[in-house]
């Protein structure tokens, strides 16, 4: 907006760690299938400052000595090099198998990261997961450690963070350099003048795809075929033995507690005291994952115009109704017409729609809305780049902190099956625009992009029981627009012994948010303590 810098941001790390005309065509599946991960994670108000990110490949993760016996037994039995790597954390590099169905595959590394219990008589090894996926749990265990968990936890568990395979300091997915990464997401070509979902829209929507797919598996190699969740929770079962832990203690957020929920009901005899938060249902398939968490961004952005309509300052006049098209009339215009900012780079329908979603996650990230919607009639892009940046993990040199983004295309297209039958899309198009008539004509097509990508998915999206497993708590808030509240308690239900606890409030996941839910969490975590019933927090 004319007169308002993006320095007035801050820095847009303060907003959120991580998640063209090109890219616009197919970046629904990121959006879509897991905008709910930390990428969005450390926006929630319980997560307090931004983790200060480290370029993957850090000196702290050397690569382990010597050679592991490629058995179970002997992934198992690894002797970590525990060293010190600032601030009072130890960091060290395991290895583990590229599949999981072969142990004599080639040993890929995972980084691990490890806070000392302040207690002198520790409960064990908490181990902890902020979701993506994509997102580094080496980098989040640092804020975690410091001062992102209740200091109960910090005294009777050593806190574990560890960046899962293809994410970060472990073995990495690696698709594009920083400037064809950019021009991926902010690129532009000839496909603006086609009619979204027209035989020629999703003919470059496939070419597109393809292109990425072909990228990423040529500069990240087998691994691209093995990043799967089902490989993670293989890898978090080995870790758990490599710490010398009988049970998995664990806390995981938004897609940590996918791997959770599916860690519980592959190892139900090694599930210590797990704490999902944000659930995801491990049954819901990729297009239900973009039909809900579309609905639930439409209500979060119509309660953000609600309560802006209520101030003096608001960018919007008139109902909420009228203010709602203003914002889709936005995105229609820039779908349209692409603004360009300084440095050639251009805010299209995705990106926009992207700086919009990101401070949905958290009511106190709103007034960032207001300089957006304010800037874009102006013909300024600067804010929804900083946003999108922030989401992105761009820094302002234009060097890519992390490899979340490219790790999430990978993550995702192995989890969720896809059908890309051009009917079916079709159909699920215009359901979505009629459920969120604001932003769901910008969350359709998602099919098209895992459709060439390399490996076959192993994720059967089917529900999780874990079947004499220790009592596990499953968070749900209720005004959560990226993991909605109906997952929790279809998680909470399938789960043998899952136990809901409820906040009903604002924003993405609920410990230290609620005062009430972390209450709960720490108790169960610390002293072993079931809630009798859903306390059904409300602060």
């Amino acid at each position: 907006m004319k007169g308002t810098q993006v320095s007035e941001i801050d820095n847009a790390e303060d907003i959120v760690r991580q998640k063209s005309k090109r890219f616009r065509l197919i970046v629904t599946v990121v959006v879509g299938l897991l905008i709910a991960g930390l990428i969005a994670l450390l926006i929630s108000g319980g997560f307090g400052q931004p983790v200060v990110q480290q370029k993957p490949g850090s000196s702290d993760f050397a690569p382990p000595k010597g050679d592991v016996e490629q058995t179970l037994a002997g992934y198992q039995s690894q002797e970590p090099d525990w060293r010190n790597c600032g601030d009072g954390f130890q960091c060290a590099t395991v290895l583990a198998p590229l599949n999981w169905n072969d142990l004599e595959s080639e040993p890929i590394e995972l980084a691990m990261i490890r806070k000392p219990a302040t207690g002198s008589n520790p409960l064990g090894s908490l181990f902890i997961n902020p979701g993506g996926p994509g997102a580094s749990g080496v980098e989040y265990a640092r804020y975690a450690g410091t001062n992102g968990l209740d200091d109960v936890l910090l005294k009777n568990y050593d806190i574990i963070g560890w960046d899962p395979r293809g994410v970060g300091n472990s073995s990495a997915i690696d698709c594009f350099t920083d400037a064809e990464l950019d021009e991926q997401l902010f690129g532009f070509d000839d496909s603006i003048n086609l009619k979204r979902g027209s035989d020629e829209w999703l003919q470059a929507s496939e070419e597109s795809a393809r292109t990425i797919a072909e990228a990423c598996e040529k500069n990240s190699g087998d691994l691209i075929k093995y990043v799967s969740t089902d490989e993670t929770v293989q890898d978090l079962d080995m870790m758990r033995a490599i710490v010398g832990d009988e049970q998995l203690n664990y806390l995981g957020y938004s897609y940590g507690t996918y791997i959770g929920a599916r860690y519980a009901d592959r190892f139900p005899e090694n599930a210590g005291r797990l704490v999902l938060d944000g659930a995801i249902d491990p049954q819901v398939t990729e297009r239900e994952m973009i039909r809900e968490q579309t609905k639930g961004f439409e209500l979060a952005l119509r309660a953000y115009v609600t309560d802006c309509l209520t101030r003096s300052d608001c960018p919007f006049t008139g109902t909420v109704d009228e203010a709602m098209k203003q914002i889709g009339d936005m995105l229609d215009q820039v779908d349209a017409e692409p603004l360009q900012a300084s440095d050639g780079r251009y805010v299209g329908s995705s990106t926009l729609l992207t700086a919009i979603i990101t401070p949905l996650y958290n009511q106190d990230n709103w007034s960032y809305l207001d300089m957006l919607f304010q800037a874009i009639p102006q013909g300024d892009p600067d804010i929804a780049l900083a946003l999108a940046d922030s989401y992105y993990s761009r820094d302002a040199d234009g060097s890519y902190l992390d490899n979340s983004t490219v790790a999430s295309w990978a993550i995702n297209c192995l989890d969720y099956p896809t059908d890309a039958d051009v009917e079916s899309m079709r159909a699920e198009a215009a359901e979505l625009e009629k459920l969120a008539p604001t932003i769901g004509r910008f969350q359709t097509y998602g099919g098209t992009f895992c459709a060439d990508w390399p490996g076959d998915s192993t994720e059967n999206r089917e529900p999780v029981s874990a079947k004499g497993a220790n009592p596990i708590l499953v968070i749900g808030t209720t005004g959560d627009p990226a993991t909605p509240y109906l997952w929790a308690e279809a998680l909470a239900d399938q789960l043998e012994s899952g136990v809901l606890v409820t906040f009903k409030g604002e924003g993405h996941t609920a410990y230290g948010t609620s005062s009430c839910a972390s209450r709960v969490i720490d108790e169960f975590l610390v002293e072993g303590t079931v809630p009798a019933q859903d306390p059904l927090c409300t602060e």
